[in-house]
Formats: structure tokens, sequence, C-alpha cells
């Protein structure tokens, strides 16, 4: 693929994510075949924005989630700041066709991790890592059936980024803390609840952490000190509608809510 062809396809992904728009898959002349013009597409679409990037998000981190979009490891994509609110916000439900909240463990770094040839160690990524903190991601897709089109296509729509929903700093406990059996409950209040854990993270959020910081540099991009980076469900995502109010609680990490709005 060319540069045309990656800022054509990200020109019709940007129409179709700010009309509420969704189509079957891309043209097939600007379709990616790979990850890597997948991320150039991605990227295209960040350059669409005049505010500095929010951060990165990773979906896929479960054997399930793989399973149910049919990839084979987890993927990343960008957290746009205008799409960034608080605990306690509201959020336009819209015409999104996804319809689920995300209970997540999110990342903010304090210094810059550049890319390099050699992989980050966890280690080495928790020591760049400012706070923790309990969020809620808001997902959906600009495709009919997200479910079938493969990892290139669901990079370019950057990896079903949509809405995200950050928690106060956690105390700095956390760090000792085991995040892999941690509980994490999540519910629609008056109607559902559900649990989950870290392990359904990559088996660890700071390894999906580290997969992410990896990821990154493996495109050339640098990993700045500000950004958040939230690591992926920890249960079952739970279906949402206009009008719901979603809480997820983090126990001793603190929580983080947010209310779907027409």
């Amino acid at each position: 693929m060319t540069d045309q062809h990656w800022n054509t396809a990200s020109d019709m992904l940007w129409e179709f994510w700010n009309g509420g728009r969704c189509m079957a898959a891309l043209p097939e002349t600007i379709r990616p075949r790979t990850r890597q013009d997948g991320y150039a597409i991605q990227a295209s679409i960040e350059r669409r924005t005049t505010l500095p990037l929010f951060g990165w998000k990773i979906a896929a981190t479960s054997k399930a989630g793989q399973a149910h979009i049919r990839v084979d490891g987890p993927i990343a994509g960008r957290l746009l700041r205008e799409r960034a609110r608080e605990s306690g916000a509201s959020v336009p439900f819209g015409h999104n066709r996804m319809r689920v909240a995300e209970a997540e463990f999110a990342f903010r770094f304090g210094a810059h991790l550049p890319p390099r040839k050699t992989a980050y160690r966890t280690s080495e990524v928790l020591e760049a890592v400012a706070t923790l903190h309990p969020a809620i991601e808001i997902p959906d897709s600009r495709y009919e059936d997200f479910t079938i089109v493969g990892a290139p296509q669901l990079i370019a729509d950057n990896a079903c980024a949509h809405d995200f929903v950050l928690g106060a700093a956690a105390p700095d406990a956390w760090r000792a803390m085991d995040l892999v059996s941690h509980p994490v409950r999540a519910r629609i209040e008056g109607k559902l609840e559900r649990e989950g854990s870290g392990a359904s993270v990559l088996g660890d959020p700071r390894e999906a952490l580290a997969w992410l910081v990896n990821e990154v540099s493996g495109l050339g991009i640098t990993l700045l000190a500000g950004q958040v980076v939230t690591t992926g469900t920890c249960l079952t995502p739970l279906p949402v509608e206009s009008g719901d109010h979603v809480i997820a609680d983090f126990g001793e990490l603190g929580s983080v809510e947010v209310r779907m709005i027409d």
C-alpha cells in the first residue's frame, strides 16, 4: 500500500466514525492486508486531531476475546484526547453498535519510552509508570461485523477505540500488590453485575502493558510521559444502553463510573 491508500482508508474510517455509520469492510483497493498497513492507516487517523494523543489501548487481551474477533493475539489502538473523560462523566451513547463497557487497569507514564531494537523488560516499563488508575472503556467499530474482518482492518479501525473514562490514581501500594488475582467488579446499576480479575489481561496487566510498549516501539513511536495505556477488559464486557449508570469497583485501588446518555 502507498501513502495515498493509507490516507484514503483513514478518510473513510474517520468519516464513518464521526457520522455514526458502518461498512461491511474497507474497499478492496484500500484494504490493509498486513498489521503494518493497518497501523499506517491508524496513524493517519491520529493526525486528524489537533490535540495531543491521550494514550493507547490494547484489544483482544484474553483468549476468549481473540477467538471472538478471530485474531491470534492482541492489537493496539490510539486513545484520542477528545474521547477521554474523567470518572463521573456522562457519555453520549449515540450510534454505538458494540454496546458494551469494559473495566480495565490503566497506567499513566511519568517518563518517555523511546523506540529501541531490544524489547523493554516489564520491570523497565513499570519504572517509567507514574500512576495506576481504574478505567472504563466503551469501544465501538466502524464495521457492521467487526468479528470477521481480521486483524489488519481492526487495527486500521483504531482497534475499536471510541470513548474512555479514567478514574483517580490508585494508592502507590499498587506496586506491591498482586494485580493478577486482584478482583474487579463492574455493574450496571439496577440491572447486572459481573466479576473478573487482572488474570484476564494477557495473564497479568503489567505484562500487557509491556506488550503495548514494545508494540509501539516496533512502530518507531515514543510512548510519552503523561500518556495513558489501558490494558484490556478484566471481565466479560457489560452490555449497555442509553440511560445506564456503569460502575467499576477495583476495591482498594478505587472505582470509576460513567453514565450513558442520549
